[in-house]
């Protein structure tokens, strides 16, 4: 406070945060708005009588209203506020005797309201506090936007047909109500169609939540996803919210499934065919809507032959399955994605001077098998703009193993065991369609044959014609 009673300018106020204030006492709202210019804040103050055109106004940040007045009462006020400008918050004013009106206003979307008397030193509080949560919407909502453009199905690289066929599969199911279960090796981007499927289907407004069920022991697993309450287990000093509950209304990702332990696998299956979960330690159970998107890289049904993956399971997660290809299915994708990759290591590394590959860099990238699939090229483009001294990563910037491979590569492709002329055949047939992403057709082309005469070659017993 000053020498006058007055709150001290608060920091969180900014020039462009205008205050409107609506009130029939004339001292009372002229009072309020020396206090809150005080304080930092744009302030404008009207009647009931000339509040309707000031509320229609934008450009006030906050709305102040008294609850009851002759002209326009309050709720009016805050209903048109909430219709005109959503987020805008609203403080309410009201005399002890009117608390119900004023909880009911809660109800209708004020931020708070205050009983008169009260100081301005309590609305500045409350204005900032006000403020604040708005900011923290705005960004909340401008985060969102920004993952829902990244994750985009039309963000997602698909040159490849192998590609183009998966990401036309993920538009149709995106706002089906169905269970996805998507498959490949580590690293091949499970976890960003999962994303996509959130990010393009109806529940992307909801929470997209995930979790890497290899990542965690048994105990702490069926913690994390259905919650446990206070005094369930040593050190559960709280209730804690599982992932179904938190991912309600939303999409549940369920990373790597398949390493799941057996008797957690029991305790999935049934939330998945009841909908309900319950925490552990807990007697009750509540309600969940959540669609539930798994991945693995493992083969389940070797799984389930081996004991250690429940079938049934694996028909509720399977409600449809997408097989996503590994990158060296895929080489048309390269080139893009290395320029999306050197795009996205540019801007966390603002000093680098690396724009774009060497030619001799780009050959020995398309050449590598990528074991490691779209997360090792990532990494393996990223070192090369950290690295790189030159506007182009030459072949020196990449990990040593793409020029090791490149330069061994006839040898690794048929061993050092000499072989009958037919096995050669058949490995090239097969090297030879790796290479063009498991497209017959534009092998059949590039080898010179037909396609029965393609399919022989791959044969391992047939004799080899043509």
């Amino acid at each position: 406070m000053n020498a006058m009673g007055n709150p001290e300018p608060a920091s969180r106020a900014r020039a462009r945060d205008r205050v409107l204030v609506v009130d029939d006492d004339h001292a009372l709202r002229e009072m309020l708005a020396d206090g809150l210019r005080d304080a930092g804040y744009e302030v404008v103050t009207t009647d009931a009588a000339a509040a309707i055109a000031l509320v229609r106004d934008p450009s006030h940040d906050v709305l102040v209203t008294d609850l009851r007045m002759p002209e326009v009462d309050g709720i009016t006020l805050l209903s048109l506020s909430k219709q005109i400008v959503p987020e805008r918050p609203a403080i309410v004013m009201t005399a002890f005797g009117a608390v119900d009106t004023a909880v009911e206003s809660l109800r209708k979307g004020a931020f708070h309201y205050l009983l008169k008397p009260f100081k301005v030193a309590e609305l500045v509080l409350v204005i900032g506090r006000a403020l604040e949560e708005r900011s923290l919407r705005r960004e909340t909502l401008t985060l969102k936007r920004a993952l829902r453009h990244r994750y985009a199905l039309d963000r997602l690289v698909a040159r490849s047909d192998a590609m183009v066929r998966v990401r036309e599969l993920v538009e149709r199911i995106a706002d089906a109500e169905v269970s996805t279960l998507l498959v490949g090796e580590t690293g091949t981007g499970k976890g960003m169609f999962a994303r996509a499927l959130h990010a393009e289907g109806a529940r992307a407004s909801s929470p997209f939540v995930a979790v890497n069920c290899a990542a965690l022991p048994e105990a702490l697993l069926e913690s994390e996803l259905f919650g446990h309450v206070r005094g369930a287990f040593t050190g559960a000093h709280s209730d804690h919210r599982g992932l179904f509950e938190q991912a309600d209304g939303g999409m549940l990702f369920l990373d790597e499934v398949g390493d799941m332990a057996p008797a957690l696998q029991g305790k999935l299956l049934d939330v998945l065919e009841r909908r309900c979960i319950r925490a552990v330690g807990s007697t009750r159970e509540r309600p969940v809507d959540v669609r539930v998107v798994s991945a693995t890289h493992r083969d389940l049904r070797a799984r389930i032959d081996e004991g250690l993956f429940r079938e049934d399971l694996l028909y509720r997660l399977e409600g449809v399955v997408i097989e996503i290809p590994p990158l060296r299915q895929r080489r048309d994708d390269i080139p893009p994605l290395v320029e999306r990759f050197v795009d996205e290591a540019r801007e966390t590394n603002r000093k680098a001077t690396v724009e774009r590959l060497s030619h001799a860099a780009m050959l020995h990238v398309l050449d590598y098998p990528w074991p490691g699939n779209v997360r090792e090229l990532e990494n393996a483009v990223a070192r090369a703009v950290l690295l790189g001294r030159a506007v182009e990563a030459t072949v020196d910037d990449l990990p040593s193993a793409l020029g090791r491979k490149r330069k061994a590569r006839a040898l690794e492709d048929f061993g050092d065991e000499i072989v009958p002329v037919r096995e050669l055949q058949k490995r090239y047939a097969a090297w030879a369609l790796d290479r063009v992403g498991g497209r017959k057709n534009l092998a059949c082309e590039k080898l010179g044959i037909d396609a029965k005469t393609l399919n022989k070659w791959l044969a391992s017993d047939d004799p080899l014609e043509g």
